[in-house]
């Protein structure tokens, strides 16, 4: 379904497991940091809404959303985590650089998921504007840090269902 039509904060808090023994890794990119400051405040903040502890949210930046891939990978390969959260904002220019990107970043991200046993959480936002990215960090449309904290939570509880 498109953001337009959900917002990206609205969930069933009764559909949300204790993060209370969950540990979580979030990279952040530092490009559009107005736009991905915002997503990691609204993803730390729900996380400890739901028990997480602040000691178990480790958080790193990289400079650019390019990056999170590589930051993502060695948050799996050096931390003990259940999660992996990546956040990025990319707006569309002049140049098919944001294609590139963009796919670069999906791609990286797919295949880690493919590849590891710990999830990782695909907070890449992609917009024409910068309007559309204030839109999804808290804006008129939620906070997509908000929705990959939930889903972080809901994919290690999903892992860890199947490891009983």
């Amino acid at each position: 379904m498109a953001t337009a039509y959900h917002n990206l904060s609205d969930y069933d808090l009764n559909s949300v497991p204790s993060a209370e023994q969950m540990k979580f890794g979030i990279v952040v990119s530092e490009w559009n940091i107005n736009i991905t400051g915002k997503l990691l405040e609204g993803a730390v903040e729900t996380l400890k809404k739901h028990g997480a502890k602040p000691e178990n949210i480790l958080v790193k930046t990289v400079p650019g959303s390019f990056e999170l891939t590589y930051g993502a990978n060695q948050m799996l390969e050096n931390c003990d985590l259940d999660a992996v959260i990546i956040l990025g904002c990319v707006i569309k220019g002049d140049t098919p650089h944001f294609d590139y990107v963009c796919m670069g970043v999906t791609q990286g991200i797919a295949q880690l998921n493919t590849t590891s046993d710990v999830p990782v959480i695909y907070g890449l936002i992609t917009t024409l504007t910068m309007e559309q990215a204030e839109d999804r960090s808290g804006g008129k449309l939620g906070n997509k840090g908000d929705e990959c904290a939930i889903t972080a939570i809901k994919m290690i509880d999903f892992a860890w269902s199947l490891n009983k």
